[in-house]
This record gives C-alpha cells, structure tokens and sequence, in this order.
C-alpha cells in the first residue's frame, strides 16, 4: 500500500485527510511541524506529503526544499490558504506535484493524490526497467576467479566503501560496478557513470561538479554535475585513471569531504554518494611515473577488486558462448545456434586480446552471417578476423611447403565448403554468393572432392 505522510500544523485537518486517505486504502503518517515531518521521512518509507505552506518553526518552502535534495524520488502536494497563493504557485516551480487549496475540496484532493501517487509508480517502473536494461549483460562464470569476484562483490556491496575496479580492456568492470550498485542498500538510487577518459580536462569540472547560469560564455542555465545527480545512489568514474593531474586534486577533494561548489557558484553542495572507480592501467606505474596522485589511489583503493582476463579462465568460455547464442539467436531459430566441438577448440586456443566484449562481438557476428545451425570450425576462423587469428597462429603456416597453385587449391576448397554450409548446401544460392554460375560449381565441388551433405 502506499504511504502518505501529512505535515500541517492544524490538527482538524490532519484528522480530516488521514480518515479520508485511510478509507480509500492508503497508510497515512502524520506531522504538526516540518521538523517532525523530515524526521519520519528518515525513519519511514513514504511515497507521497501533503505539505501546508504555513508551518511554525520551519516553513513549507523550507521543507519542501530538503525534500527535493534529500528524498528526490517523493512526490509533494501544496496545500494553501487564498492568501499564499503565490506561495504555492512557487513551490509548484520549485518541484511540488500541485497545489490544493484551502477549504479542501475532497474529491478533488483524492483525485490529485491518485495522480500523484500514479506519476511516482510510473517514475519507480522506469528506474526498475533502467536496472534490468543496464544489467542485460550478466556476470557469467563459474571459475574461480569469476567465484571470488562473486564473493568480494557480497562482502562489499552493503558498505560504503570506495572500491577500485582494476582490469583489462573487455573484462566486464563495469558490469562489476553495477553489481555492487544493485546488491546495495543504495539499488532504487542513481547509477551514475562518467567514462573519463571522453571528457575534456576544460569540461570535466563542470561534467563532475556542475556550473551556475553565466559561470562561462556557454553555461546559458545552471547544470548539476554527475556528482551531484548521483546522490543517494553510486558513481561510477571508469577510465579513472585517464584524468590529468589537475582533475585529480578536484575528485580527491570531493572524496574526502563529499562536497563541492559548482562552478561559478559560491554555495557548498553536500552528496551523499558512493564512489567506485575502474581504470585498464597499470596504476603503481602510472604513480610511478608521475601520471597518477598516490593520495588519490590510497582514496580509492579501500577496497581493491582485480577482474580477470579471459585467457585466464577459459572454464567459463563454454558458458560465455551458451549465454551469448542464447542472446543473439536469430529471430527465426526456436533454438540458438551450437559451435561444433572443433570451432570449440578454436575458441578455447584463441588469446581473446579484447576479452569478453570481443567474444561477444564475434558471437553477435557469427549468429548474424552463418546460417548453419552447428557452427563449424571454418566459420570461426572466418569470422574471427585475419588480424586476429594471427595470433594464434599465421594462415600462412597452414599452407606449409605448398607452392602458389596447390595454396590458392587449399583456400578455394576450404572458402567453397565454408559458403556450402552457410547456405545449407544449396549449389544454386552458394553459387549466387559466390558470383558464380551453378555448372562451375559443380565442377569445383567435383574437382575437390567435397561431399554434399549436411554437418551433422
């Protein structure tokens, strides 16, 4: 059920609208004063206020404003005297839902806090639907070096700790970050990521911290900073280590105080935020040589988690393959596609330089250009481009001692047999593909001696 909390100091009208909502089936939580009222915000889930803009002690104003720092994702509803009109029309541009006002017309408020109540579920089916897209990509592994990744991400995720992501290129350290982010007790709060690698050191003060309308010629409205959009929730800064010198001295002072002016601005802004940062460098080289702060890493380094490459656990490969043909199964198939025990073998051999985000893109790539149902050896080594696979080993060294015609023989065969299967042993469409007429291949595939049959 959802909660409603009413903070107006008038007893008669706190009576009033409690008895109201709790007959239409919501639990309603009560306040005389604002105080009060962002106490229970703290101590109690609420998905809804009823503000009075009039209130002893703290005004509505007032109250409304730590409201919208602090509990951002609460909807809020004015209610006003005819002589705070103004008033309320402000709070209304300050982030209130609407305004009501006094005497209370019933109907009317119920309607107005059924809208309200609607516009919030639509906002939490969002940021649920955002977490199950930024998590499309799962973790998957059963190494023991994806195991102990499990285990340091179920340690840590319930602290506040700063973590430092350290890997190569592809690994998955952002997938990572996102799982500490969704295992949290910050998970229905923001996931900001900032690649800073992309942005300019002129910019990055303002991406980071934000800028005040008129701090510089284009700053034509005030702007938050991703620091300040991931409030109660994680930022993630990947490529951490790409930031100058300059940019550092400004990420470590945000993360000892949690707290910054925007530019052009002179009001100190407090975040509550938990940092995690990931970078593909070897970072005591970088301190080493002057590229990164030492007092920096020490601030981000508190809890250290080193993502594996996947040349160094290939047990999980034939799980990585099954999850991803899975993902990109075409359209038509009522089953994904299978690699055949040699293509397999192939795969396991390969270095992987690119790591996971290459074999997903070779997966995506051989799903989409094969149409065999067994994806045969062949295929893998054609699709695998030649730059790669020459770090396995060279298409030269295949051919041997062969002399120019028994070599162009060799690849002729084996690039014929390779579009037979990919289009099911048709001679027509193989022909078609290969901008051949049907007689000639037939005297190919006579030549060389290639059966016509399907891969089994």
């Amino acid at each position: 059920m959802p909660s409603i909390l009413i903070i107006d100091d008038e007893q008669g009208i706190r009576q009033v609208l409690s008895d109201v909502l709790q007959d239409e089936g919501y639990n309603v939580l009560t306040a005389e004063d604002g105080f009060k009222g962002l106490s229970m915000l703290e101590s109690h889930p609420v998905d809804l206020v009823i503000l009075d803009v009039w209130l002893p002690n703290m005004g509505g104003i007032d109250v409304l404003e730590k409201i919208k720092a602090e509990f951002s994702d609460v909807e809020v509803i004015i209610i006003s005297g005819h002589a705070n009109i103004d008033l309320a029309v402000k709070a209304v541009k300050m982030g209130a839902f609407d305004f009501l006002e006094k005497p209370l017309s019933l109907e009317k408020t119920i309607t107005v806090v059924r809208n309200a109540l609607a516009l919030e579920g639509l906002r939490k089916e969002n940021r649920n639907l955002k977490n199950t897209l930024f998590i499309e990509d799962r973790m998957i592994g059963e190494s023991s070096g994806m195991k102990k990744i499990h285990e340091l991400i179920a340690q840590s995720a319930a602290s506040d700790a700063r973590i430092l992501i350290l890997g190569e290129n592809g690994t998955g350290k952002e997938l990572v970050a996102r799982a500490i982010h969704m295992n949290s007790k910050r998970m229905n709060g923001p996931f900001i990521e900032v690649n800073c690698a992309a942005i300019p050191d002129t910019l990055i003060e303002s991406e980071l911290f934000g800028h005040e309308k008129g701090a510089f010629t284009s700053a034509f409205a005030q702007r938050k900073g991703r620091f300040e959009l991931a409030h109660r929730g994680s930022i993630f800064l990947d490529e951490v280590a790409d930031l100058s010198l300059s940019a550092q001295a400004k990420v470590l002072r945000v993360t000892q105080e949690l707290s910054f002016e925007r530019v052009g601005g002179e009001d100190k802004i407090e975040v509550d935020v938990r940092i995690i940062a990931a970078t593909n460098k070897d970072i005591e080289k970088e301190i080493k040589a002057g590229n990164f702060r030492e007092d920096l890493f020490f601030r981000l380094n508190v809890i250290p988690i080193i993502v594996p490459p996947l040349r160094e656990r290939k047990d999980d490969l034939p799980l990585l393959v099954d999850y991803f043909m899975e993902r990109f199964k075409p359209p038509k198939l009522i089953e994904p596609k299978k690699m055949s025990a040699k293509a397999m073998e192939l795969l396991a051999a390969y270095r992987w330089p690119g790591n996971i985000r290459e074999l997903k893109n070779f997966m995506e790539r051989v799903n989409i250009m094969t149409t065999e149902d067994l994806i045969s050896d062949a295929s893998v080594k054609q699709y695998l481009s030649s730059e790669d696979l020459s770090q396995n080993s060279s298409r030269v060294d295949d051919y041997g001692d062969m002399n120019l015609n028994q070599a162009k023989d060799s690849f002729e065969k084996e690039f014929i047999m390779t579009k037979l299967r990919e289009n099911g042993y048709n001679v027509s469409k193989t022909a078609e593909n290969l901008g051949l007429y049907p007689s000639n291949l037939h005297n190919k595939i006579k030549k060389y001696g290639i059966k016509i049959e399907r891969e089994k």
